[in-house]
């Protein structure tokens, strides 16, 4: 194994790894400063999320929103874009998915419904990043500052579309009214029993299959077409872009666009496939913690599936401990999503070093081998 491929392993398996194995152990020591034992923490923990067939539903259903929202951050990631404002995005999206729905005559089938409420979560989270996206390309604009701010932005304009214009007739709560039925993403327990397997119920839906197909339309799309190669070239250098002919305003417009898209997915997840319903602050948590999921998941498609994996058993798992746990409430998976943050962003070659060193050294004459 040369140089170049150990190095290639270092970064994309065993720094993310060591990273998270730091995080854990200082949850751990978290954990032995508020008088819980963390051994019997991590069980309980991990029961809640894989030992039982309604704990793996929630966890996957969790996971499939990561999925979504780390493959938007990666999107912008690789055009040098660091989006922010997956949190607005997604609600925006939510409100494009339930337009689509509630506009349309309620007697169409499914196969209307669900591809129209699709469609409407794309567009509307692609146009609530299309704005920061052009101040950034033609007015100079910093993308993180517009995105945060579009984050509130999108949360004012679903207050008063929730409460002015889109509530329930009748009633005092915030929501629209439900969703037909045959608009409902189906749940997996019920295509599991229409093949004669029973499973107990849970929140989970075929919008798990969306969310992989998306990971391998991403990963299809950044490396191996013309567009994809144009995004990966601007975010790793923009002038040398330029000489190759690319235009990086217009990279950004599309990268963004396509990113905040993949955000407003979350919506067809939580509202299409398990609320039924437009509601207020669904979204929350999902955007930030992409950021999270596409730095442990080095921007790839495959990474980014197995780190929300990791996250959506954080928050399963957090739940069954508030639970379970006297001294423990739900705040902890904040505390423990926040140390990965760290450990996986902000700290993230802390490792680097000692593992090149150590494990892909090079000789005086720039061949591998051991440092003299």
């Amino acid at each position: 194994m040369n140089r170049d491929t150990r190095i290639a392993w270092i970064n994309g398996l065993l720094l993310p790894f060591l990273n998270v194995l730091t995080a854990f152990v200082a949850t751990a020591v978290v954990f032995l400063l508020i008088d819980v034992n963390p051994i019997e923490a991590a069980e309980v923990l991990l029961y809640g999320s894989f030992g039982y067939e309604e704990g793996i539903g929630y966890t996957i259903y969790y996971t499939t929103n990561f999925i979504f929202t780390g493959l938007a951050v990666a999107v912008a990631f690789h055009a040098g874009l660091f989006n922010i404002g997956g949190e607005g995005q997604a609600y925006v999206g939510g409100l494009g998915a339930g337009l689509a729905i509630l506009f349309l005559d309620p007697t169409l089938g499914a196969w209307v419904f669900i591809p129209a409420s699709i469609i409407g979560a794309l567009v509307f989270g692609a146009l609530w990043a299309l704005i920061p996206a052009y101040l950034q390309a033609y007015r100079g604009s910093h993308i993180v500052i517009t995105t945060i701010m579009f984050n509130f932005l999108a949360a004012s304009m679903m207050v008063y579309m929730m409460v002015h214009v889109l509530r329930e007739t009748g009633q005092m709560t915030p929501q629209s009214e439900l969703f037909p039925t045959n608009a409902w993403m189906p749940f997996v327990h019920d295509v599991m029993a229409g093949f004669g397997y029973t499973i107990e119920a849970s929140p989970l839906n075929l919008s798990v299959l969306l969310a992989l197909l998306c990971s391998v339309l991403v990963w299809f799309f950044l490396w191996h077409t013309r567009w994809g190669y144009a995004i990966r070239a601007t975010g790793k250098n923009s002038t040398a872009a330029v000489y190759g002919g690319i235009k990086p305003k217009r990279i950004i417009i599309v990268a963004m666009c396509i990113s905040g898209a993949l955000a407003g997915l979350v919506s067809v997840n939580e509202l299409v496939g398990y609320q039924h319903r437009l509601i207020m602050d669904f979204h929350l948590g999902y955007g930030f913690g992409g950021i999270a999921v596409a730095l442990m998941g080095r921007n790839h498609p495959l990474g980014i599936i197995v780190a929300a994996l990791l996250f959506g058993t954080l928050y399963q798992g957090g739940a069954e401990l508030a639970f379970e746990m006297s001294g423990i409430s739900r705040d902890i998976v904040v505390v423990m999503q926040g140390l990965v943050i760290l450990f996986c962003g902000a700290l993230e070659y802390m490792y680097r070093p000692w593992l090149v060193r150590n494990l892909a050294p090079v000789n005086t004459q720039g061949e591998l081998g051991a440092t003299p």
